[in-house]
């Protein structure tokens, strides 16, 4: 029988201060909230501080700091692996190609590592750095524990079992999330990440088919179809395989509840998104955080620190890199 755990509390900020426990996974144990109190007090700062200045510059930053996060913990866990470069690693499998924000945690390292040398790991930044990136776009502030090491494997073919598809059903998503610890439950609000961020034409291309014309046409019909023709303009057939479209099409750079929205509208934008409300497991969920913000942030804050704490490594596990790009050896 597996061990209770622990638990977490946590306080997430919004108009009103709500305070809620979250039980924690076994593999995170070790972690603790101010883990760098005393070897590296300005840590989180420092971290803040990068990530508010690239995201004022960029407002695209916070939506590509919160898809890395994922991408790094569902695969080998929160483990900083998707930072590694070199042939056959996890950012040459091509889910990975697309990820951006790489330079916002290569900065918060170097300033960590002048001022708290082989101190503060590649995986607290990462997980850091979404959480402020989260706040910096109107969403929650929270505490997160901290405490995680450095992975020192990066498969690219670790990649693909182990991410969600944009073609998945509810089934596939629940297997996939049920793998890593997590809910239903916390696979609706996760899904919320999508208020933020933009996609590549090719990941929603498949709801559309090329007529004999050249012209795309509808073929999904779980979408709007006044979306579905703008979406057709900015991403004809045949068009730019680099164009990107926001996931949101109305408060695209604020973390907020019109994800949800956006779905009881049939504006998903990718077919993952649509199952949730055409599902009656997922729907009533997705129903409520369209007419409850301050509920959804309440859900976002616990299922995100149960995302952050996916098969983390503690202790004498991993290692501290001294750069996120490569291992110390």
């Amino acid at each position: 029988m597996e061990k209770r755990p622990e638990a977490f509390s946590a306080t997430v900020l919004f108009t009103t201060v709500v305070v809620f426990s979250i039980a924690a996974s076994p593999s995170s144990a070790n972690l603790s909230f101010n883990f760098y109190a005393a070897s590296c007090p300005p840590a989180e700062f420092m971290v803040r501080n990068t990530v508010r200045s690239a995201s004022s510059v960029d407002p695209t930053v916070p939506g590509k700091l919160l898809r890395l996060l994922f991408h790094d913990c569902f695969v080998e866990g929160c483990d900083a692996s998707v930072l590694l470069q070199g042939n056959g690693t996890e950012r040459d499998d091509p889910a990975n190609t697309s990820l951006g924000g790489f330079s916002v945690i290569d900065s918060s390292k170097r300033v960590l590592e002048i001022f708290c040398p082989g101190t503060v790991s590649c995986a607290d930044i990462v997980a850091l750095a979404a959480r402020d990136a989260v706040e910096m776009a109107g969403g929650p502030a929270i505490q997160i524990p901290t405490g995680r090491r450095d992975g020192m494997v990066s498969a690219a073919s670790n990649v693909r079992p182990n991410i969600a598809d944009t073609i998945f059903s509810v089934d596939d998503m629940k297997k996939l999330f049920s793998s890593k610890g997590l809910s239903l439950d916390d696979l609706v609000t996760l899904s919320g990440a999508h208020t933020i961020g933009a996609a590549h034409c090719s990941a929603f291309n498949h709801r559309f088919q090329e007529n004999s014309n050249g012209n795309l046409t509808l073929i999904d019909t779980s979408l709007n179809s006044t979306y579905a023709g703008e979406l057709m303009k900015q991403c004809p057939a045949r068009g730019s395989p680099s164009v990107t479209v926001n996931n949101d099409p109305e408060t695209s750079f604020m973390f907020d509840n019109q994800y949800y929205r956006n779905l009881l509208a049939h504006k998903g934008l990718f077919q993952s998104d649509s199952v949730l409300l055409d599902d009656n497991r997922t729907q009533k969920q997705v129903v409520d955080f369209a007419n409850d913000q301050v509920g959804f942030f309440e859900s976002w804050g616990q299922s995100f620190l149960k995302l952050t704490s996916i098969d983390v490594k503690t202790g004498d596990e991993g290692e501290i890199r001294r750069s996120c790009s490569t291992t110390n050896e």
